[in-house]
């Protein structure tokens, strides 16, 4: 056998974010919002298109959202690369996430909590060698909890996590180990096997089970994120910010060709005018896009502004 890596855009939408992927969700945050303890029951895979209500409020791409039984919401996304302002934006999907949940003159009793999972191929923060972090509202000194704290942020760090499949004590290192190492296995271990979301979720990421269109479409994604990968090493290796926007406008132009074939030129002459933190968006987003509709609808929301 032989399996699709999770970490990918498209495999990780396949496999949590599909129609048929509601047991694999619950599982997999149970395990790593819950402690592996069985709190969500059920839940509800929304669309990860997150528009804003308010006029010129940017738009969100994440991998997959949720709303679960107990009425919080789950923003969760695969980042493989470390883009600039990621942190930033992190804070910014989760807090409009949270207040665009009231309608028009609903008070502030009916927000709902809401969470953002995080699972990132690259180190975050020094501070610790701890795989998994959690980050809410606490008092500075005291460090107790802001009452009601109704935000919560949860990153799960890949490198830091170095176990071995013999050495997964519980849920959350196996479906940890399944992100991180899947493409590494050749049959589904016995231990996962077990697991019935587990194991079916290593059958979706099975390669054998893959139309040749989906395979397409994975290996264009692998390519562009190892040529996303050559072109961060190559720049920072010029340390000129220059020099990672132009070559980031390079690989993402080629990208795009791939995907739809030959870009009109006014669309070009758009992308070349993006400010460095927004070439970086644009090649994180490019990921998500189905066609050159969705590259002009991004352009006209967050590429006209510098």
């Amino acid at each position: 056998m032989r399996f699709i890596s999770p970490k990918t855009d498209f495999a990780f939408k396949k496999i949590f974010g599909s129609n048929d992927s509601k047991d694999i969700l619950i599982s997999f945050l149970n395990a790593l919002i819950y402690d592996a303890n069985s709190v969500i029951q059920d839940l509800e895979i929304l669309d990860p298109y997150n528009p804003g209500d308010v006029v010129n409020l940017k738009d969100s791409y994440l991998d997959v959202k949720a709303l679960l039984d107990n009425g919080s919401t789950v923003l969760i996304e695969m980042q493989v690369l470390n883009v600039a302002s990621f942190e930033k934006r992190v804070i910014y999907n989760l807090t409009k996430t949270y207040a665009n949940q009231l309608k028009y003159g609903e008070g502030y009793s009916y927000l709902k909590p809401a969470i953002a999972l995080k699972i990132t191929d690259f180190l975050m923060f020094d501070q610790t060698q701890r795989f998994l972090t959690r980050f809410c509202l606490k008092e500075t000194q005291e460090l107790f909890d802001y009452p009601d704290p109704e935000i919560e942020l949860i990153f799960v760090e890949l490198p830091k996590f170095t176990k071995t499949l013999d050495e997964l004590d519980s849920l959350t290192d196996k479906w940890i180990y399944f992100i991180k190492e899947a493409p590494s296995l050749e049959v589904i271990p016995p231990t996962f096997s077990q697991l019935p979301a587990l194991d079916k979720a290593m059958n979706i990421a099975n390669q054998a089970n893959l139309s040749v269109e989906e395979l397409e479409k994975l290996r264009k994604q692998e390519m562009f994120l190892e040529d996303q990968r050559g072109f961060i090493i190559k720049a920072e290796q010029d340390g000129l910010e220059r020099g990672r926007r132009e070559e980031g406008i390079r690989w993402t132009l080629r990208l795009l060709e791939r995907q739809f074939g030959l870009i009109a030129p006014e669309i070009v002459n758009q992308i070349q005018n993006l400010s460095f933190e927004q070439v970086e968006q644009l090649g994180n987003d490019v990921l998500g896009f189905n066609s050159l509709e969705d590259l002009s609808n991004w352009l006209q929301e967050n590429g006209m502004s510098r």
